[in-house]
């Protein structure tokens, strides 16, 4: 059987597209997933998300984590999303919405090329010993530290993740440091087991753990980002910990596109 993806890029985090509106791929073929973000003898990429139809909104977006599993929200493999379903024209104009693994987000194609996505709302955020614990549609760990460029993430975020009281279900774990108004962070990915050039919903958690780290309590609060990858935008607003109208704004581009011969 031949498919035809697409691969797509959001600040450095790479996915491969497939529009699968027929249905003829199997969500539960882990085998396959694995396979085609092998970098080595698949394609190569952080996930892997089907495009799917929907009875409510303009189209379903499955995302699948680089070990081949079902994850959960992925905000910039959101924002690419968006992008490849304009391509396929699903919606008309530049504005979309969608379902995910949290619920119904909207996507927006900005006139400087960007694109933006609602986040889910964030309502309970636990702080212990200097770090934040919070889900932004995916779990996120937040730890503030100084030489950023020093961090061993890959080894340090690994035994974040296999800890005791995330082992079971995993964690992204996020590395931050403020320097001067500038806002630095660095992610390794639960899934991927690796680190990753960016990561939408952990950017999303540092703006978040920001703000409360600052006691900034602005009720409408922007945040420029600066991952290995590129920089996003989040906005959001702000009553007391609770955070609604939440967007992930960056660059997503296509990169190529191709067939794949999957065995029957």
């Amino acid at each position: 059987m031949k498919v035809q993806f697409q691969k797509y890029q959001g600040a450095g985090n790479d996915f491969i597209m497939i529009d699968n509106h027929s249905l003829t791929l199997s969500k539960s073929n882990k085998k396959l997933i694995s396979w085609l973000c092998d970098r080595k003898f698949g394609i190569g990429a952080d996930g892997v998300i089907f495009i799917q139809p929907s009875d409510k909104v303009d189209f379903e977006m499955v995302y699948f984590n680089a070990d081949g599993k079902i994850g959960s929200m992925c905000g910039n493999g959101a924002r690419c999303t968006v992008i490849f379903a304009k391509k396929l024209d699903i919606f008309s104009g530049n504005i979309t919405k969608f379902a995910a693994f949290d619920g119904v987000h909207e996507g927006v194609l900005l006139d400087n090329g960007n694109v933006k996505v609602t986040m889910a709302d964030v309502k309970k955020v636990k702080e212990a010993d200097g770090h934040y614990i919070l889900n932004t549609g995916s779990p996120h760990y937040v730890a503030f530290t100084k030489k950023l460029d020093k961090v061993k993430v890959r080894k340090q975020g690994k035994a974040i993740r296999y800890s005791k009281p995330y082992a079971k279900e995993g964690i992204n774990v996020n590395f931050v440091e403020l320097n001067n108004k500038n806002i630095f962070m660095r992610t390794y990915e639960r899934g991927v087991e690796d680190e990753t050039l960016a990561c939408g919903t952990g950017t999303v958690a540092v703006a978040i753990a920001v703000a409360l780290k600052k006691k900034n309590k602005e009720v409408n609060q922007s945040y420029p980002i600066y991952a290995l990858g590129g920089d996003l935008i989040v906005s959001f607003s702000r009553n007391n910990n609770a955070f609604t109208n939440v967007w992930l704004e960056g660059p997503a581009e296509y990169v190529f596109d191709g067939e794949l011969e999957i065995p029957g």
